[in-house]
């Protein structure tokens, strides 16, 4: 089983992925990054301006030798917005590597899964590398896959809700018949939601909130990236079968006294 992250032609030995929207400050930001491991952060690219000069903006305090940049298409609602976002970020950041969100409620914030489809099949056709976050459909997600999608992003839930893994079955499903990573992205919360997505199977763990909302974001990132790992190892060493009753930690088989059958 593989011990790094294998997105497309890239290769990662964190399994965490930050966005950098919502931290108090940018230097809060830039330690949780440290704190957490992560080598790849989400960039808003509808919500960064890219011709600040000021030496102040988002993209000024994200070390690009340290981090891989993943710009994402936030706020867009049709599959052309989310077209022409990617064709920016690729032209202004000079990276074809695309977090694609088509969003289809407003106030939930789930994606528009058909509008996803059809934005994720004109970019892998212009060259980008996408990673689409999708509801945690699995037919949609193979769908994604058989198009070409270098990963899948199913949500655990509502963005922002911290409610954490509503649907473990699906993600069980979406794990057990991908042939790309699967990346939980959207509604962890706190280091067990973590934990729990690796533990099912996951490849990743896309947060923003969880982290850069905490009280803490520093420690919360340490603890994130301490939940990754913790989740990742479990996954690989392979769990106990659940059963209806007890079974004894030490057989009585060969204990003295034990009458012989």
């Amino acid at each position: 089983m593989s011990s790094t992250l294998k997105i497309g032609d890239r290769e990662f030995h964190s399994r965490l992925i930050l966005g950098t929207g919502k931290y108090p400050n940018f230097d809060a930001m830039v330690q949780s990054f440290e704190a957490s491991g992560t080598e790849m952060v989400t960039v808003a690219i509808r919500r960064v301006n890219l011709d600040d000069k000021s030496g102040q903006s988002l993209l000024d305090y994200i070390d690009r030798k340290k981090y891989t940049l993943l710009p994402n298409t936030a706020g867009c609602y049709t599959a052309k917005d989310a077209i022409l976002t990617c064709e920016l970020a690729r032209e202004a950041l000079g990276t074809d590597i695309v977090k694609l969100e088509v969003i289809g409620d407003e106030r939930t914030l789930f994606p528009d899964n058909e509008a996803t489809i059809e934005a994720a099949r004109v970019l892998i056709n212009k060259g980008f590398t996408v990673l689409p976050y999708t509801i945690d459909d699995p037919v949609v997600c193979k769908k994604l896959e058989a198009i070409g999608c270098a990963a899948v992003m199913p949500l655990a839930a509502p963005i922002g809700s911290g409610l954490g893994i509503r649907n473990p079955y699906n993600i069980m499903i979406i794990v057990e018949h991908s042939h790309v990573p699967v990346i939980v992205d959207a509604g962890v919360g706190i280091a067990s939601d973590a934990a729990v997505a690796m533990e099912l199977g996951c490849d990743g763990v896309l947060m923003n909130t969880g982290i850069a909302g905490a009280k803490d974001p520093v420690k919360m990132a340490e603890a994130m990236r301490k939940a990754v790992e913790a989740g990742r190892l479990a996954f690989e060493a392979g769990r106990i079968p659940k059963k209806l009753y007890a079974t004894a930690s030490s057989p009585l088989t060969g204990v003295i006294g034990t009458a012989a059958s």
